[in-house]
């Protein structure tokens, strides 16, 4: 623990895969660290806790890899110089000058571990160093019966298992596209759904124009042969190029209609079917969260999906000096990688603060071999599962593409269209689509792809956003001097020190 007053030599933000990783190896190297989530126990989305009234005897049942999280957790119990602060929201990160403490400006939930403070109250953490490991969001693409119950996110499945050993339904179809299906439909097939069919509007030939990532990751192939081998079992009917373009029902989703694709994701006419269910959990990938290194002026990539990620330096450096990222923040790469990112960047952050090596260069050259061969694969399974500009032939006039404000595509076609709107910020200010309580992350993608259905247009990089999260006008009253609100972005013109 830092003196009272003393900022933490590192603050890491998430509490997943990856900043677990980083907070145990970073304690260990002698370093205090602040670990921040906005939930109430470490895991993140990848290890889900059954909540307390589930009674769940067998978490590790629900789970791929359990035994790495037990072996973190043992890890973090047993290191002396880490802060668990849980229950934190951070809505915005500053610090005054290059070179000095970063200030995070949280929210604290209620009976968290080491704060009670009532729920909505304002903290600030001061650290030398800040690592983000804020993971990812599910990337949806909206289509006509969207908003039915019934109709959930491949994601909000697993963690309605995970959390509260409930089912959607009884009869699940999954449908989207990307690894996360194949995930979802075991876990729901072996919980005792009847899972008819999984939709992939790609296909998995794409990875075959990557033979170098398979060969560097042997795992991989061993997982998705794992995998196919439930889906045989349970009698699972995996379709590809094929999509959910509408959903049916009254008071809840009763049928979907599957249609075939062509190459860029556009429906095929008259190759529509109909597929009864009383479920439907669908997916089209994760996006990266970098919305508070964004808004500091960090220098992004676009990913082969679409999606924009951070660029980091050799050792998981930002364009900013002094924050470092992990996990998926960099890109959707698994839990894997993040565990080795993790763990990289706080050996990079331990060298930069005490000025020593705090590995041997042959661990170092292993991480690095490793954290670069899984992110080759990693970008070989964006590439395979990019939605093609197509799938926009799904959206009737009447579709709901903004669901917070209830905002259609004809009206966001209306803006691109008569008001010259060619980027979703522009949408936004014409429609107030993306202005509801997700703050654009539901439909985020689908405004970006209308809008850059313009001619002279293309997909925008990430808004700057001077909060990350909703916060109360209190909060911000109460700031003082000595926690400043959010400023302008530092210069990015710092570069990476590697």
């Amino acid at each position: 623990m830092p003196s009272p007053g003393d900022p933490y030599d590192v603050a890491v933000l998430g509490a997943g895969p990856a900043g677990l990783a980083a907070a145990v190896t970073a304690a260990e190297q002698g370093l205090t660290v602040a670990l921040l989530d906005a939930a109430q126990q470490p895991g993140g989305q990848y290890y889900r806790h059954p909540a307390p009234a589930a009674r769940a005897t067998r978490p590790d049942a629900l789970h791929h890899d359990w035994r790495v999280f037990a072996g973190l957790r043992e890890r973090l119990d047993a290191a002396e110089g880490v802060t668990r602060l849980y229950g934190h929201h951070v809505w915005s990160m500053t610090r005054e000058a290059p070179g000095s403490p970063w200030s995070l400006h949280a929210l604290t939930g209620e009976g968290d571990d080491d704060d009670a403070s009532a729920p909505g109250t304002g903290t600030t953490v001061q650290a030398r160093a800040m690592l983000l490991a804020t993971g990812s969001h599910e990337r949806h693409l909206p289509f006509p019966g969207w908003t039915l119950p019934g109709v959930v996110s491949a994601g909000g499945a697993q963690a309605m298992l995970k959390s509260g050993l409930a089912l959607p339904g009884t009869r699940v179809v999954v449908a989207g596209s990307g690894p996360l299906l194949l995930a979802a439909a075991t876990s729901l097939a072996a919980a005792g759904a009847d899972v008819p069919e999984v939709i992939e509007a790609s296909g998995y030939l794409g990875y075959a124009r990557h033979p170098a990532a398979l060969a560097a990751n042997p795992g991989k192939l061993t997982e998705a042969a794992r995998h196919g081998a439930a889906l045989l079992r349970h009698r699972v009917r995996p379709r590809t190029r094929s999509a959910v373009t509408e959903a049916h029902g009254a008071d809840r989703v009763e049928a979907v209609t599957v249609s075939r694709l062509g190459r860029d994701w556009r429906p095929v006419p008259g190759s529509e079917r109909r597929v009864a269910c009383d479920a439907l959990a669908v997916g089209h990938g994760l996006v990266p969260r970098t919305e508070l290194a964004t808004t500091l002026g960090c220098a992004t990539r676009r990913a082969a999906d679409g999606t924009y990620a951070l660029e980091l330096g050799p050792l998981q450096e930002t364009s900013l000096r002094g924050l470092w990222a992990a996990g998926e923040t960099s890109g959707v790469g698994g839990a894997q990688a993040a565990l080795v990112e993790g763990e990289l960047a706080a050996l990079a952050i331990t060298a930069r603060l005490t000025g020593r090596r705090p590995a041997p260069a042959r661990r170092l050259r292993a991480l690095r071999r490793r954290r670069d061969h899984l992110r080759a694969f990693a970008d070989a399974m964006a590439a395979a599962h990019a939605p093609g500009p197509g799938w926009t032939r799904w959206l009737g006039d009447d579709t709901e593409v903004c669901r917070c404000e209830e905002v259609t595509a004809a009206r966001v076609r209306e803006a691109v269209a008569d008001y010259g709107a060619r980027d979703p910020r522009s949408v936004k200010l014409l429609t107030r689509a993306g202005m509801g309580w997700c703050q654009g992350r539901v439909c985020g993608t689908a405004v970006a792809c209308l809008a850059a259905a313009a001619p002279d247009a293309t997909p925008a990089p990430p808004d700057r956003r001077l909060l990350a999260t909703p916060v109360p006008l209190g909060t911000l009253a109460s700031l003082t001097p000595a926690d400043p609100p959010p400023a302008a972005p530092d210069d990015p013109s710092e570069g990476h020190p590697s």
